[in-house]
């Protein structure tokens, strides 16, 4: 297709011998199954998993615009087994760094949109968190209104900080064109956040989920997160003790839950970019941040394995349905046969995803709040 020849133009192949320090992989790991550019460029036909690489980190103020973290991250995701036959992977190489931060964005946005109005699910391995910005603005051409979700210990809107990593939020959700329908805040730690902030999302309408709240009911965000199109992941969300090169916080995500949090983003069926970002491989230790984004990317895989499964919500039969009035409001929740999720009906007739303990609020007669808030949103 001639459109991956144009953005072959902003990508430089991925050397998978230097990665491996000549190593190469075994039978049965990913390595030997993805289809990555090094020699040509892969053809992505049979892909639904793409991955793109962008080290790009001065918006974080580092001097050295280019940082090795995709390739480190690579090297440990791709001696991983392979189980999920069914999920076929490439790896388009790594953006190439501009003369300034903002070519870089400028490249990663016309590869990141190529790729989701091509029909791929793209995974970005960064550089620094305002990437994001590049991954919301490849939304942008097609003018429709996205949902996305953000996983991060801080709020990136302190607008004093000289750094883009520190305040890329305020332009993504007040610059314009704004295609932004709904953002979700996931994992936040309070005592980074100035309480001003949150009352400012919450005007904005947007949802807040503490850390606390999150590693409690952590089956809560599933339908958080399969609401989004867009995922953004930043390392400083899990606690030092897992990713130690998160310098900001010794508390937050254990491993396992940010695993569980990037399989329901696989799971996702609206879900098509993820990024992965601020791993500083100049903090790491023995290579083990890197190590559990790996697994993390491991999971993306699996949940989009049991995705696939799912059926369409028209079709009646895989579906448990429960007819309920609360509040003097007629609705319907369904529960997936095949895998246990939940969605409930809007009074105009769309189905959004919520979770059992929505239902079983609704069924107490007291109306969840993920009800009230899609009804504000209209």
């Amino acid at each position: 297709m001639s459109d991956h020849l144009n953005i072959s133009d902003f990508l430089t192949p991925v050397n998978l011998a230097a990665i491996t320090h000549d190593e190469g992989f075994k039978e049965g790991q990913l390595g030997k199954i993805a289809d990555v550019y090094q020699d040509e460029f892969p053809d992505l036909d049979e892909a639904q998993l793409v991955i793109v690489g962008c080290g790009e980190q001065r918006g974080s103020g580092l001097i050295h615009g280019q940082s090795q973290a995709p390739d480190i991250i690579r090297r440990h995701f791709y001696s991983l087994f392979y189980w999920h036959t069914d999920i076929k992977i490439a790896d388009v190489g790594n953006i190439r760094t501009g003369s300034l931060f903002t070519d870089s964005y400028a490249a990663l946005k016309t590869v990141v949109q190529e790729l989701m109005n091509d029909g791929k699910t793209v995974i970005i391995l960064g550089g620094s968190h305002d990437l994001t910005l590049s991954q919301y603005h490849a939304y942008a051409v097609n003018k429709k209104l996205i949902e996305a979700s953000c996983v991060d210990a801080l709020i990136d809107l302190n607008l004093e900080s000289p750094f883009r990593h520190e305040n890329f939020l305020m332009e993504m959700l007040t610059g314009e064109p704004n295609i932004l329908r709904h953002y979700n805040h996931i994992a936040f730690q309070s005592y980074y956040v100035h309480p001003r902030m949150l009352e400012t999302m919450d005007k904005l309408r947007f949802d807040c989920y503490r850390v606390g709240s999150v590693k409690e009911t952590i089956d809560e965000m599933e339908p958080v997160i399969r609401n989004s199109n867009m995922f953004s992941f930043d390392v400083s969300a899990i606690a030092s003790a897992y990713a130690p090169a998160n310098t900001i916080s010794p508390n937050g995500l254990n491993g396992e839950e940010a695993c569980v949090l990037m399989r329901y983003a696989g799971m996702s069926p609206n879900v098509n970019s993820i990024g992965i970002y601020g791993y500083d491989e100049q903090h790491d230790k023995d290579d083990l941040t890197a190590k559990q984004i790996a697994h993390m990317l491991w999971y993306v895989l699996d949940g989009r394995s049991r995705g696939k499964r799912e059926a369409s919500l028209d079709e009646k039969d895989s579906f448990n349905e429960y007819y309920m009035t609360f509040a003097e409001v007629e609705t319907t929740f369904i529960q997936s046969k095949k895998t246990g999720r939940w969605w409930m009906q809007l009074p105009d007739k769309k189905f959004i995803a919520c979770s059992y303990k929505d239902y079983l609020l609704a069924s107490s007669n007291e109306i969840p709040e993920r009800w009230l808030r899609a009804q504000e949103r209209g």
